[in-house]
């Protein structure tokens, strides 16, 4: 006897939409992502997709209705509950557009559970596009599958940052200059990393941040790191030891 197939398949397309979704709820979709579902990957009346709404987690809904630029689904099941991501954030100095699409998008994919940019001295791209930023994060929980996204913050700059720093939860800031392996740091959630520009933090700001308490000086390797590299490692290492890498499935 044949194998049941799986359902929905795993080439169902998986989209986030900025509305509550419960089961027998019919909502319209349009704009770019009915353009996507329609244009791009030709779907029809009846075929599959996945939902989240950031809100109650993953839905699987069938299209009922498609028209030129939008398109009616009806929610069939929830698929999975909204996830609990660790309580990491990564505060980092805006860089370069390319750059900083690569920041957003992986430790997005990493499961940061907020995006702080912070403006330092030495910061050269001061002001960011949000709606990018956005764009960037649905995108990435896309296709990684996440259910909740990322928080993101405005733009700060560091001494407002480090002057309403909760006491509670650990900087792990990535010193160039030294500090401890991540390892033998006691800093599990909540949490944060922060990581400069590209050149680093001026000798006023490196003072600053080791006067605060909640300051842990990290290293990350014999190697000078860029700042999109920086932010990364640090974040995997620290999910490796504290967050949700070592729970199954």
């Amino acid at each position: 006897m044949p194998a049941t197939p799986a359902w929905p398949p795993a080439s169902t397309p998986r989209l986030f939409v900025d509305l509550p979704l419960a089961p027998g709820t019919a909502p319209m979709i349009d704009g770019p992502a009915a353009h996507y579902l329609l244009n791009v990957m030709r779907l029809k009346v009846g075929a599959p997709i996945l939902l989240f709404d950031n809100r109650s987690g993953e839905w699987l809904a069938n299209i009922t209705e498609a028209g030129k630029r939008s398109l009616t689904v009806c929610i069939e099941r929830q698929t999975r509950a909204i996830e609990t991501v660790p309580d990491l954030w990564l505060c980092f100095a805006p860089v370069k557009k390319a750059r900083l699409d690569w920041i957003i998008e992986k430790a997005t994919e990493l499961g940061v559970r907020r995006l702080q940019p912070v403006i330092t001295e030495r910061t050269i791209v001061e002001r960011v596009k949000r709606e990018r930023l956005e764009a960037q994060v649905i995108e990435a929980c896309e296709q990684c599958g996440r259910t909740a996204l990322p928080e993101l913050g405005e733009p700060t700059k560091l001494t407002q940052l480090l002057a309403d720093w909760p006491a509670e939860r650990a900087l792990l800031f990535a010193d160039e200059a030294g500090g401890a392996p991540l390892s033998t740091v006691a800093a599990p959630a909540p949490a944060a990393i922060l990581v400069g520009p590209e050149g680093g933090f001026t000798p006023r700001e490196r003072a600053l941040l080791l006067e605060n308490a909640a300051v842990r000086r990290i290293a990350l390797g014999p190697r000078i790191l860029r700042a999109e590299t920086a932010a990364i490692a640090a974040i995997s290492l620290w999910m490796a030891q504290h967050g949700d890498w070592t729970t199954s499935g």
